[in-house]
């Protein structure tokens, strides 16, 4: 009697730690569909963005400065961007974003 009680009560231990793996699963791929697909979906557009970036363009920088894109260099990865009259900073490629204020709000 004493063993059947063992053995009754392992197997109930064992039934519980895969509904623990099931559920750590779960929670896994809730992360990834709700943050981290999106994530990625928006450095890949972001990256798409900087990749055809065109002389004329207006965009941030990633401090926030809005400008218009004048030169672009490649070989540095850097953007040279007016901000005002007479006024050209040079950025680099990686923190220049689309200027979202420029494009018309789609519903």
């Amino acid at each position: 009697m004493k063993e059947l009680f063992l053995a009754a009560q392992g197997a109930a231990q064992g039934g519980g730690s895969m509904s623990f793996i099931i559920m750590m699963v779960a929670i896994f791929a809730i992360m990834y569909f709700f943050m981290i697909r999106p994530q990625q979906k928006r450095q890949k557009e972001i990256q798409n963005f900087q990749n055809s970036l065109a002389e004329g363009s207006e965009v941030i920088t990633g401090g926030g400065i809005y400008g218009t894109v004048k030169k672009i260099d490649l070989a540095n990865g850097t953007v040279d961007v007016k901000i005002a009259d007479g006024v050209v900073i040079k950025v680099d490629k990686s923190y220049v974003f689309k200027d979202t204020t420029s494009t018309p709000m789609q519903k």
